[in-house]
């Protein structure tokens, strides 16, 4: 291996290069990847916004790949940071790097497949069946045509294939028309377009690159399907990291709807007998009609009737796929548009199987905390109708990031936030890892995952480097301790006359993140009437445009909710007030955190504090980090629930916010927020 300058001195040469200045966190961050590599351990480190994260774990992975010839596996959770990544941090840091690396460092970008145009689907002009409200839209069949379109129109001239890169974009349902996923592609022997297959070709690309950059969903898929997405890597970074159990979790579910089974049964219809047609027709009638006498709820046992409606739904789709592809056989018979079609059904048939096998062995275990998935019957309502679908998720995914991740690499874990309460553990437990800390067995079966046994003890560390910003001095925290308590009828006057004069106060420049889209809209309907500044609702516009808004004009304030809150970066006197209508406590008939927090509870654990707490704090973290972005951002974060000051769980939360100075005197912040607009900075 070839003899590299030590990481120190590749950190100092990229950030004089880049035109920037080293801060403390950010070398103690960059040593202490650095570190995690050479001795195998994994890593978790907490670093502040403004710290220069993304240089600090570059570096080190950087180094380490042109070193030993490894790839590296960075994942995010947002296309925002991807396209940064991609698009600045690294050809910059390549570039300032090559002479001391002795090269300029490769690196790509790899999504899943689906997020690239397929030329054999868009070639074989085989269109998804219509969503059953298209059928009587002759709008939307339209609008599909026109994108359609444009996508055949766009197909060549693209380099890429990737759907990120069309603009303006087109709707999910109109990519569906030419994009397969894993299960429905050919495969690259078999396509006659494999040789120029958009995602073939990103997949050769990353295989040769240092650095590939993805994102938790396809990291997940890797590890959760046994087949090898990623290229071969022996480090992985995970950046956004407090976000992996849930798009892990997301990626991990399935569900099984009607309309599901007839879509499966519309596929096959020419490529199978006529009878096994319409016993997927009759299969799909059945489950809807079970399921429409069901409530939405989450499932502690089959309900009655359910058990043989699952089975005939199972055999069916057994039946068919046999059909589809007999023992033997192969799925690519005849022309490429036949196999394209038998391929897709084949994917169609696939999923309403494995899925109504899911469901009928999900209770096999007696005991509900030892059970692998939790199910739940969800009724969303679409343009008037219910849409009943039964989904099944994950009681934990920390079993399986164990084994999966933390068994195969060393993995690097960083976030703004990522401390709960103080301490690392509470998400750490989620990811598979053991508690750190005394005392805290009691939350080794977070989210229902057991904790790790002796034989299989993983080393980890954690560090926090803390934050460019002087949160004491340049931020205040206030509890609104005089409010009542929220209810559950909506925001009460004086919540509303709360938010009114602080926002009076500040002039605007507000950002209102409510724990309901409903309590969002009534503070904006309300709050439109008594202001003189703007106010805008999340919904009004996309929230990209509604953000730009926001940030153009310092008198106008923004309402949202759940995307707000980990979504908006606005530095500058745009944003001077933070408001927070309550805690954001999980909703008590979420079927997957309560039967987290039940299992949690069955082993003596805390599952109020380790289940819903721990969501809240993490929520809070992300919500009150709007505040700060720039080292030069002065600002209030509001609190209206007083539970955060007057219950025994405030302490708890309030140790996962930064430490701003604390106050619960409206007089204190009003004057506060009164001198910032005449004083900015």
């Amino acid at each position: 291996m070839p003899e590299l300058p030590p990481t120190s001195d590749l950190l100092a040469t990229a950030v004089q290069a880049l035109g920037g200045k080293e801060r403390g966190g950010q070398v103690t961050m960059a040593a202490a990847v650095d570190h995690a590599i050479d001795t195998n351990e994994h890593l978790a480190v907490q670093a502040g916004t403004g710290t220069g994260k993304s240089l600090a774990y570059l570096v080190p992975s950087l180094r380490h790949a042109v070193r030993t010839g490894r790839t590296v596996v960075v994942s995010t959770a947002t296309i925002a940071l991807q396209r940064q990544l991609v698009d600045r941090d690294l050809p910059r840091l390549a570039d300032a790097l090559s002479k001391p690396l002795g090269r300029a460092a490769k690196f790509a970008i790899l999504k899943g497949r689906n997020n690239y145009l397929c030329l054999n689907k868009i070639n074989s002009v085989i269109p998804d069946e219509p969503a059953e409200a298209e059928l009587f839209d002759a709008f939307a069949v339209s609008r599909l045509g026109r994108e359609v379109q444009r996508l055949n129109e766009w197909a060549s001239d693209t380099e890429t294939g990737d759907r990120d890169e069309l603009a303006p974009g087109v709707t999910d349902r109109a990519w569906r028309q030419v994009s397969v996923s894993s299960r429905e592609c050919l495969g690259k022997s078999r396509c006659p377009f494999g040789q120029d297959c958009f995602a073939e070709r990103a997949r050769a690309e990353s295989a040769q690159a240092d650095v590939v950059v993805t994102n938790h969903a396809l990291l997940a898929i890797d590890a959760i399907s046994g087949i090898q997405v990623l290229p071969e890597h022996d480090v992985v970074v995970i950046d956004e990291a407090h976000e992996l159990v849930d798009r892990v979790t997301g990626v991990a579910t399935a569900e099984l709807a009607p309309s599901a089974i007839s879509a499966a049964a519309r596929r096959c219809a020419k490529l199978i007998d006529e009878k096994e047609v319409d016993r997927l027709e009759g299969a799909s009638e059945a489950w809807h009609n079970v399921l429409d006498d069901l409530p939405g709820a989450r499932w502690d046992a089959l309900p009655d009737g359910v058990a043989p409606v699952l089975a005939l739904v199972r055999d069916a789709a057994w039946n068919a796929r046999t059909a589809l592809a007999p023992q033997g056989g192969t799925t690519a018979q005849g022309d490429p548009e036949s196999a394209v079609a038998r391929t897709q059904a084949l994917a169609a048939i696939d999923e309403v199987h494995d899925s109504a096998v899911r469901a009928l062995t999900a209770f096999d275990e007696p005991d509900p905390a030892a059970r692998r998935d939790v199910i739940w019957l969800a009724a969303d309502e679409m343009r008037g109708t219910v849409r009943r679908t039964l989904r099944m998720a994950p009681l934990s995914v920390g079993g399986l990031l164990r084994s999966r991740l933390f068994g195969t690499a060393t993995v690097v874990l960083t976030s703004a936030t990522l401390q709960i309460g103080g301490s690392f553990d509470g998400l750490a437990i989620t990811w598979g890892l053991p508690a750190q800390s005394a005392g805290r067995t009691d939350t080794a079966t977070a989210n229902g995952a057991e904790a790790p046994s002796d034989n299989e003890t993983v080393r980890w560390s954690s560090l926090d480097v803390g934050s460019p910003f002087d949160h004491a001095k340049s931020g205040i925290l206030y509890v609104a301790k005089h409010l009542p308590a929220p209810g559950r009828d909506g925001l009460a006057g004086s919540y509303l006359d709360e938010i009114e004069r602080l926002i009076r106060a500040a002039g605007g420049r507000t950002l209102g993140l409510f724990s309901s889209m409903r309590a969002a809209k009534a503070a904006t309907e309300a709050l439109r009437d008594r202001l003189d500044t703007p106010v805008l609702c999340q919904g009004d516009d996309s929230t990209g445009a509604l953000v730009r808004k926001f940030a153009d004009d310092p008198e106008t304030s923004l309402f949202g909710t759940l995307s707000l809150w980990q979504g908006v970066d606005v530095p500058g006197p745009s944003l001077s007030l933070v408001i927070l209508d309550r805690i954001p406590f999980p909703r008590p008939d979420d079927p997957l955190l309560t039967a987290r927090q039940r299992a949690v509870e069955s082993r003596g654990g805390n599952g109020f504090m380790t289940v819903a707490a721990n969501h809240a704090a993490l929520l809070l973290a992300q919500g009150t980090g709007r505040l700060l972005r720039s080292v030069d951002d002065r600002g209030v974060v509001a609190i209206l629930d007083s539970r955060l000051a007057t219950a025994r769980y405030g302490g708890y939360l309030r140790a996962s916010l930064p430490p701003y100075w604390e106050t619960s005197d409206p007089e204190v912040v009003t004057k506060a927020l009164e001198r910032l607009v005449t004083t900015p900075t």
